[in-house]
C-alpha cells in the first residue's frame, strides 16, 4: 500500500495547529502496518516558498526523510481531470492527481481545499485528514488484546532470556533457532509467557500472523492464518496448554482469521498432539524438515452440521451446533463460582495471589465442571448451557456445551474422579455437596455474551418471569431471542 503525505501536515499554523501526538501516532501506525509513505516532488517547491527561514529548514529536514514519488503523473493533458479542476493547475492539483491516476492508494492532507476538489472528482474516500487516517488505518492493525489471567504476561520476544532452559530442546532440534529468535526479536514479535518465582520461563506461546501459502507435502494454499510458532509448557498441572489454545483462538477471532496452524516433530504418546487434537487440530501435511503440520478450523460449513453436536464442537471449537435438535438450558451460578470458573469474563476482580504468578486452574480450562442439586435429569451431551450469574449481576453471561453428565452422585470420591482439576469446588465443598444427590456437568465453555442480558431484559423479552433458582429448560424460540439480543456471533453457530 502506498500513501502520499501532503507536507502541510508537518507545518504548524497559528490558526490551524496540528496536534503532534496525532501525527506521531499516525506515522507510527503506518510504519507498523508496513505502508509505503511518499512525498510528491512538487511539495518541496511549495515548502521552499515559506518566508520563515527557520521553520522552512526544519520542515525540509523532516520531509527529506521520506522517499519521493518518482515520475509522478502529469495532469496537464488529462481532459477529464481538467474539466473538474480547471486549466490553471497548481501544486496541490498535481498532488491530488497522483491519487486520481492511482499512482498511490491514499493521500493524507489537512488542506480543506484539496478535500473539496477530491469530492468533486469522486475520490474523497481516498483523501484523509489525520484523524480520519488514524481511524481508518487502525482497522488494518492486528487486534491482539485479549483478557488473560495476571499470572500470564503478554511480552515481547526481545525481553525473553535466550539462555533460559525452556529453549534447550529447540536449540537441539533446530540449528537455525537462535538466528530465528534474534530475527523475530528485531521485528517486535509478541508472545505470552508464564514466569516462575525464580524468573525462569514455565510456559511460552509465540505466534505470528501469516497470509501466505505453506510449502509442504501436500502444499497448503495461500490464506490468512495464525501460526503458533512456539508452544511450550514445562510448568505443568495448571492447564496452561488449554489457556494457550484459548488465547490463540481469541486472537484469531479478533483478527477475523478462521484457521490456526502449527508445525511439530511428533513423538510416540505425544502430549502436545493429544492436547491440540482435543480441540480440532488435525494433521494435514508435512514440511521439508519432516515436521507434521496441524491445522485448526474455527468455522464449519452447512455440510458438516450432521455431525453429532459434541463431535461438531470438538472439531470446530469454538463453533457449535445450536439448532432445534439440542436442548437449551439456563444454569444459575453464584458470583463466587462464576469468578473462579470464568476468569476471562470482563470486569472480574482479580485476587492478589494471581498477580504473584498463581493461576486459578479451573479458569484456564476450556473444559469445565459444574455441580448442582438441580433435579433436572434429562440433559445430554451436545445440549447448550447458558450461565445466569445470580445475586450481584442477575445476568446471562456465558454459553457452553455439555460434554457429559453424571446424575444423582453422592460419593465425594466419585465426584472428584469425574471432575479432575476442572472444578471450582474444594474437596470440603464437594463433600458437603455430596450430602445430597449431586449432578456433575462437564462442559465446554464457548463464549461470553457480547451483551450480557439482565433479568429485567429477559422478562421484557418473555424469556423469564423471575430469577431462576435451579436449572431450567428454555424453548428454542427463546434461545434465539437470547442469541440475537446477547450478541452471540452467527459465524460460529450452525443449525
Amino acid at each position: 500500500m502506498r500513501v502520499l503525505l501532503d507536507t502541510n501536515i508537518f507545518i504548524y499554523r497559528e490558526d490551524d495547529r496540528i496536534l503532534t501526538e496525532n501525527l506521531q501516532e499516525l506515522l507510527r501506525l503506518l510504519n507498523k502496518i508496513k505502508v509505503e509513505t511518499l512525498i510528491h516532488p512538487l511539495s518541496f517547491e511549495e515548502l521552499r516558498k515559506d518566508q520563515d527561514k527557520e521553520r522552512r529548514e526544519v520542515i525540509l529536514s523532516k520531509v527529506k526523510a521520506y522517499p519521493i514519488l518518482e515520475q509522478p503523473p502529469d495532469p496537464i493533458k488529462d481532459k477529464s481531470f481538467l474539466d473538474v479542476i480547471g486549466k490553471d493547475i497548481e501544486i496541490d492539483d498535481n498532488i491530488l492527481y497522483a491519487v486520481f491516476k492511482d499512482a498511490v492508494d491514499f493521500l493524507i492532507t489537512e488542506d480543506r481545499g484539496i478535500h473539496k476538489k477530491a469530492s468533486r472528482l469522486g475520490i474523497d474516500d481516498r483523501v484523509f485528514l489525520i484523524d480520519e487516517a488514524l481511524h481508518i488505518f487502525e482497522t488494518y492493525t492486528h487486534k491482539e488484546k485479549v483478557i488473560s489471567p495476571p499470572a500470564l504476561k503478554e511480552d515481547f520476544v526481545y525481553n525473553l532470556n535466550l539462555s533460559d532452559p525452556i529453549f534447550d530442546p529447540l536449540k537441539r532440534d533446530y540449528e537455525e533457532f537462535e538466528g530465528w529468535f534474534k530475527n523475530i526479536s528485531r521485528k517486535g514479535r509478541k508472545c505470552w509467557a508464564h514466569y516462575r518465582e525464580d524468573g525462569s520461563i514455565g510456559a511460552l506461546l509465540i505466534y505470528k500472523f501469516e497470509d501466505e501459502a505453506i510449502e509442504a507435502t501436500p502444499p497448503l494454499p495461500k490464506k490468512n492464518r495464525l501460526k503458533i510458532s512456539t508452544f511450550i509448557v514445562t510448568h505443568v498441572g495448571h492447564k496452561i496448554g488449554e489457556l494457550f489454545i484459548k488465547l490463540s483462538i481469541d486472537i484469531s477471532i479478533k483478527n477475523e482469521l478462521s484457521e490456526i496452524y502449527l508445525t511439530h516433530f511428533t513423538e510416540p504418546d505425544d502430549r502436545l498432539v493429544e492436547l491440540i487434537s482435543e480441540y480440532g487440530f488435525f494433521k494435514v501435511s508435512k514440511n521439508k524438515r519432516g515436521e507434521d503440520i496441524f491445522i485448526k478450523k474455527l468455522m464449519a460449513t452447512e455440510t458438516e452440521k450432521d455431525l453429532h453436536p459434541l463431535d461438531f464442537a470438538k472439531k470446530f471449537y469454538p463453533s457449535f451446533y445450536d439448532g432445534w435438535r439440542v436442548k437449551k438450558l439456563l444454569v444459575p451460578i453464584q458470583p463466587e463460582y462464576h469468578n473462579r470458573l470464568f476468569t476471562d469474563f470482563g470486569g472480574r476482580q482479580t485476587k492478589v495471589t494471581e498477580h504473584d504468578g498463581v493461576f486459578i486452574v479451573e479458569g484456564n480450562t476450556i473444559k469445565k465442571a459444574y455441580l448442582t442439586h438441580s433435579k433436572i435429569l434429562k440433559m445430554n451431551p451436545g445440549n447448550l448451557v447458558m450461565f445466569y450469574r445470580s445475586k450481584d449481576q442477575s445476568r446471562i453471561t456465558s454459553i457452553g456445551l455439555v460434554e457429559s453428565v453424571n446424575v444423582r452422585v453422592q460419593n465425594p470420591e466419585k465426584i472428584i474422579t469425574f471432575v479432575g482439576k476442572r472444578t471450582v469446588y474444594s474437596r470440603g465443598e464437594i463433600e458437603e455437596y455430596a450430602e445430597k444427590p449431586t449432578t456433575v456437568i462437564l462442559f465446554l465453555h464457548h463464549f461470553h455474551l457480547k451483551n450480557p442480558l439482565h433479568l429485567d431484559e429477559l422478562k421484557e423479552m418473555g424469556v423469564l418471569t423471575s430469577a431462576p433458582q435451579s436449572i431450567i429448560e428454555i424453548s428454542h424460540d427463546n434461545y434465539l431471542k437470547i442469541k440475537s439480543r446477547g450478541g452471540i456471533d452467527e459465524r460460529f453457530t450452525i443449525h
